[in-house]
């Protein structure tokens, strides 16, 4: 398909540049051309062009989609059903339970319920870790969301051997949807087998690792008891990080670990509205950025956040920055949208998504300027961060194909019928567990 975006106000995120009125033109996956107006009518006047559809914006802003750099998105079957409960009591007797009995069916359908709500808040890649990883790149692929996944190997579930068989068969070029980057649960849930195993694989193929890591202050404890170093600094001394890769949540962390950080060249990857509501705590987003160590943004799972809303973590990570260091200008709204979509991209191994130019990935959403909450124009990107939702997504375009526009979907298959597949699965597992 070709498109032909026009009338828009665009906002590339390119280092330095500013939101601009023009065109953006998509040719197939690809972004074919993005410019001011008078740029449109140069190249106009040069090359002859049709598209199969001219959409006037009216004004409205066209920017790249947003990453959602940590989920577990089948965790969509146990939205709401263990709330308000400390998080070893959370995990241990509300999601450890019922994740025993579900089967790679279920995560297929439970995946693609959740890429509605990701289609819905303009997310157009996932950086994904659950249990049945062939069926999850299934679901993604049948409903056109790029994913990223990578490993959730631990002491009790999946195997060294399944994390190098996914790293080979879903880094394949004939599905362009679906990538796959080493990884393992946690420190915590790792015997040091697990995380041998694991720094050999990053070593053998000279690739990335990522961990849930220094999530809550328990965790950091218990690693400091057991090996006498922070998870960091005892993740790092096993090899697992020497060709890079990140950490999810890293809430708890020394000096030290920051200089470890930067040193491997690590991504975080900041989940606020989990961390907040399981009272993990408030990552310290300020020092990051003053150690120059790139942050991203995920929403963790739907079991502990609820919702896959990039716009109220957006609003986290800069509110709870400024009330962490008691400083209303610490974590400037431009450096969230930059945490959320060009650093949510490169995390991921996505660099051909980080923003719009040529020859990107044609990933981008329609952000609808025409509503109460983005009036009048004043900042439209820092009204992203501060006042924007949901209700502003009017489109969301993965690889040239419009997935989501004006509350109608085109991921192959009518929404009620997975909500009602979700629905049977829950009450099929809620009797296994009376």
């Amino acid at each position: 398909m070709q498109y032909r975006f026009k009338n828009a106000r665009i906002l590339t995120m390119e280092e330095g540049r500013q939101i601009f009125k023009g065109e953006v033109w998509v040719s197939d996956d690809k972004i074919s051309f993005v410019g001011t107006d008078s740029e449109a009518e140069q190249r106009l006047s040069e090359i002859s062009c049709s598209w199969d559809r001219e959409i006037d914006c009216a004004g409205d802003l066209i920017m790249p989609g947003f990453k959602d750099a940590h989920t577990h998105s089948a965790m969509t079957l146990m939205r709401s059903r263990a709330d308000d409960l400390p998080l070893d009591e959370w995990l241990n007797k509300q999601i450890f339970p019922v994740e025993a009995h579900m089967t790679g069916e279920d995560c297929y359908h439970l995946t693609r319920l959740a890429v509605l709500e990701y289609l819905t808040s303009g997310i157009t890649a996932i950086f994904e870790m659950y249990l049945t990883p062939e069926t999850i790149a299934a679901a993604c692929r049948d409903t056109g969301m790029r994913c990223v996944q990578t490993g959730c190997y631990n002491s009790f579930m999946q195997s060294a051997e399944l994390v190098e068989d996914m790293y080979n068969k879903l880094n394949s070029p004939e599905d362009p949807l679906n990538t796959y980057i080493l990884g393992f649960h946690a420190e915590y849930t790792s015997s040091p087998e697990v995380i041998d195993k694991m720094a050999a694989l990053a070593h053998k193929y000279q690739a990335p690792v990522y961990t849930h890591l220094a999530e809550t202050a328990a965790e950091t404890k218990g690693c400091v008891e057991r090996y006498g170093m922070s998870p960091v600094k005892y993740l790092s001394s096993r090899g697992i990080f020497d060709y890079g890769g990140g950490g999810y949540h890293m809430v708890h962390v020394s000096e030290d670990d920051m200089e470890i950080i930067k040193e491997k060249g690590l991504y975080v990857v900041t989940n606020p509205g989990s961390n907040s509501k399981l009272a993990s705590g408030i990552a310290p987003i300020s020092d990051y950025m003053k150690h120059d160590i790139p942050v991203a943004i995920g929403t963790d799972g739907p079991a502990s956040n609820n919702a896959l809303d990039m716009f109220r973590e957006m609003f986290l990570v800069t509110a709870l920055g400024k009330l962490r260091e008691e400083d209303a200008s610490a974590i400037d709204a431009m450096e969230v949208l930059k945490m959320a979509t060009v650093n949510g991209a490169r995390s991921m191994g996505l660099e051909d998504c980080d923003c719009l130019a040529e020859g990107k990935q044609a990933d981008m959403i329609r952000i609808d300027l025409h509503q109460p909450n983005m009036q009048p124009i004043n900042n439209i990107a820092k009204n992203i961060v501060y006042s924007g939702s949901k209700q502003n997504v009017k489109m969301t375009m993965i690889r040239g194909v419009i997935r989501y526009e004006d509350g109608v979907f085109n991921i192959g298959d009518d929404p009620e019928n997975i909500y009602r597949q979700a629905e049977l699965i829950k009450e099929r597992i809620d009797k296994t567990l009376v």
